[in-house]
């Protein structure tokens, strides 16, 4: 079992920048590939970047690549999102997952934060 608290969202001008962090109980999260994956109002659940469990094997959305950069620390339990250059089209809620693989697709997660809102306004 799993449990994931996402943090670090809030308010930012367009063209700034936010750390996302999402904390991870238990002690097999090294073992785990952890994704972020973003949803606006009215619309799915979008793939934005994902991170093996080794910290290798980093993939990113089109929509974010250049400006976002995925991490982790395993001694810490914790995997984190740089967001640079940010944008209006940004704005969603943003959640971190944990699988078996670092997968684009969401519903291969297992394990799900209860996100966390970034608002880029223009």
């Amino acid at each position: 079992q799993v449990q994931l608290v996402e943090s670090g969202g809030g308010l930012v001008q367009a063209g700034g920048s936010l750390r996302l962090s999402c904390a991870a109980s238990g002690r097999t999260f090294s073992s785990y590939a952890m994704g972020w994956f973003r949803q606006a109002p009215g619309k799915e659940r979008d793939f934005v970047a994902t991170i093996a469990w080794s910290g290798d094997n980093a993939r990113y959305a089109d929509s974010v690549k250049g400006r976002f950069t995925i991490s982790r620390d395993n001694a810490k339990n914790t995997v984190y999102l740089q967001m640079n250059s940010l944008k209006p089209e940004d704005t969603a809620v943003y959640y971190c997952a944990a699988g078996s693989s670092p997968f684009t697709i969401a519903p291969l997660y297992r394990y799900w934060g209860q996100g966390t809102q970034v608002t880029v306004s223009s």
